[in-house]
């Protein structure tokens, strides 16, 4: 019994790890772009990706067919939701002009692809105001 749990356990840990290999990066520049840090200085963005992919890992066994990247992804936009408030303006990045809401809108939809009624149900808003967000937003950052 301990052999087969054992072996299960390496085996979650190998597929975690090939999944962090394909995908970290991609999450890194995702959190990078809601912290609005710069690429190259980003503790906040790794920070952020670290928590996010810890949880992942926890409920790996408990993902039966869900996509791990949108896993993932969804933890690291909730977390970032939760924290961002406080800091309202990034520290250099591309997206640094645009509140912490705006960025979480801008960067899941134009950045991820993620649908207008996802993203509302991710932050608890209607579906008006994330599309309003996301034109202000990028109106915001056609100006800068």
């Amino acid at each position: 019994m301990l052999r087969r749990h054992a072996h299960q356990q390496a085996r979650h840990a190998r597929e975690f790890e090939s999944f962090v290999a394909g995908a970290g990066g991609r999450l890194l520049h995702v959190a990078t772009l809601l912290t609005a840090e710069p690429p190259d200085a980003n503790p906040r963005a790794r920070a952020l990706l670290t928590a996010a992919l810890a949880h992942t890992y926890a409920s790996w066994d408990r993902l039966r067919g869900d996509d791990p990247y949108d896993r993932t992804r969804q933890e690291l936009a909730a977390r970032f939701a939760r924290t961002a408030w406080r800091a309202h303006r990034g520290r250099g990045g591309v997206l640094a002009a645009l509140t912490p809401q705006e960025r979480l809108v801008v960067v899941l939809r134009l950045g991820e692809g993620v649908a207008e009624e996802q993203v509302a149900a991710l932050l608890g808003l209607p579906v008006e105001r994330v599309r309003a967000v996301c034109a202000r937003s990028v109106a915001e950052l056609v100006r800068s």
